[in-house]
């Protein structure tokens, strides 16, 4: 991951560009949470007709795993032109395309409405959602990677992490402020139709950045991939294996933590929605500053042992979370979910960006993290339809070793990845500094 002085007149400040990744970050985030709100609390009976709450449920989840297999799809499409057109341009169709997609779905016609058509549409923009994300997170990190001094590409590269929590506060706090202001369908709609509002300012700012240098270098030097997508399935498929393995503690257990806990909250009779709202608001806000810290020690320590803090926390952390849920006093509900985002999920995912990333060179590096970083939706989208039918079957205690389970596979996948941080492999090694298959490339 050198910058040559080639391209040091052309890069903007590492603190702007990761600010702007962070801001698209944040409204695709908020674009792609307010569907699983909406999936857990409203749409199994607005368009799949079903006054049964747990087949609603599982319906809608359903289409809430569309979205999540579709995201493959968009990090193939993303790493492709982000390898061969640009970090930037990928960054701006990704962001319209989910943009437009979640503005329509406020709009839908509800079952009662438009009859069998209006599940159908709603699967259709939930793919559209699906493809729109999958192609936002490569970009916005490797934004931020690029530009970012390499003993400090910890910290800048969790900075457009801090977007997915800033999205969820705000996805969360939109149905809060939504159900005090509307009744009916406008509480549900009104969410997704003040996108547009944000989906805009989110444009005008990633537009002002510049180009990565890392893609300015290698467009300069003729060395843009024909193929990079595939050629990085061909050369480097265990690597993109061990990151989808990577990211099972923190997206499964987030999915569960967030969008299956609001339904089994009802399906259980032990709390309300409101309680896990706040404790996801609580956990998120919190999150804005710990992603930060997070990724600040992963430049001292490793990115590694940060890493590895967050899985083995998931492991400990499945049965008691629901423990604490199960009891329904609102102090425990928000304790429990608060505290699965701040030290499951948080350390992972800060160090997410500038781990992955180190792994690949840079003519291929944007393919190589997008499809990774995606493979791992494509099970995270099944889980809370997988945490919904276990509850139904064997009770609470199935979706809580499950959590158990993601954060075991993640913590095994850690062990074996090599440590990249600069400043920790230039004192275990010295010899190893700039070397390619190190932290460099």
């Amino acid at each position: 991951m050198n910058q040559p002085s080639a391209t040091q007149d052309a890069k903007d400040s590492p603190f702007k560009v990761s600010f702007a990744s962070m801001i698209g970050s944040a409204v695709e985030s908020y674009d792609f949470f307010i569907y699983g709100t909406a999936a857990a609390a409203f749409f199994g009976k607005i368009f799949f007709h079903t006054n049964e709450p747990i087949i609603g449920i599982l319906a809608s989840f359903a289409t809430l795993a569309v979205g999540f297999l579709m995201r493959p799809f968009g990090g193939y499409l993303a790493g492709h032109y982000g390898d061969r057109l640009g970090r930037k341009t990928v960054l701006f169709w990704s962001l319209l395309a989910m943009g437009g997609a979640t503005v329509l779905i406020g709009a839908l016609p509800t079952y009662e409405q438009a009859g069998v058509l209006a599940p159908v549409l709603l699967i259709l923009l939930r793919m559209v959602q699906g493809i729109g994300f999958g192609a936002e997170w490569g970009g916005a990190v490797l934004m931020a990677c690029e530009h970012a001094p390499a003993k400090r590409r910890g910290f800048f590269g969790a900075v457009p992490q801090v977007g997915i929590p800033l999205g969820l506060l705000l996805a969360n706090g939109a149905f809060l402020l939504s159900s005090s202001l509307f009744e009916g369908n406008w509480v549900w709609r009104a969410p997704f139709l003040v996108s547009f509002v944000m989906v805009a300012i989110g444009i005008f700012i990633r537009l002002s950045v510049k180009e990565s240098p890392a893609f300015e270098t290698i467009k300069a030097e003729a060395r843009i991939v024909k193929r990079p997508a595939m050629q990085v399935m061909r050369s480097d498929w265990r690597m993109i294996v061990k990151i989808i393995g990577l990211r099972m503690a923190e997206t499964g257990g987030y999915y569960i933590t967030t969008s299956f806990m609001l339904s089994y909250v009802m399906l259980a009779h032990v709390s309300t929605r409101e309680h896990v709202l706040w404790g996801t608001m609580i956990g998120s806000a919190i999150g804005l500053g710990s992603h930060l810290v997070y990724g600040m020690l992963s430049d001292r320590v490793g990115r590694r042992p940060v890493f590895l803090f967050g899985a083995v926390f998931t492991v400990l952390f499945g049965v008691p979370m629901f423990l604490l849920i199960n009891t329904g006093a609102a102090i425990m509900v928000v304790t429990a979910v608060s505290l699965s985002l701040l030290f499951s999920h948080d350390p992972i995912f800060a160090v997410e960006s500038s781990w992955f990333s180190e792994q690949f060179p840079a003519n291929v590096r944007s393919s190589g993290i997008s499809l990774g970083y995606n493979g791992a939706s494509v099970v995270a989208g099944l889980l809370p339809f997988i945490a919904t039918a276990l509850f139904g079957i064997v009770g609470w205690i199935g979706p809580a070793l499950m959590v158990s389970v993601l954060g075991l596979i993640s913590a095994w996948c850690a062990i074996s990845m090599r440590e990249t941080a600069p400043a920790v492999v230039e004192r275990r090694d010295p010899a190893t500094v700039g070397h390619p298959r190190v932290s460099t490339r």
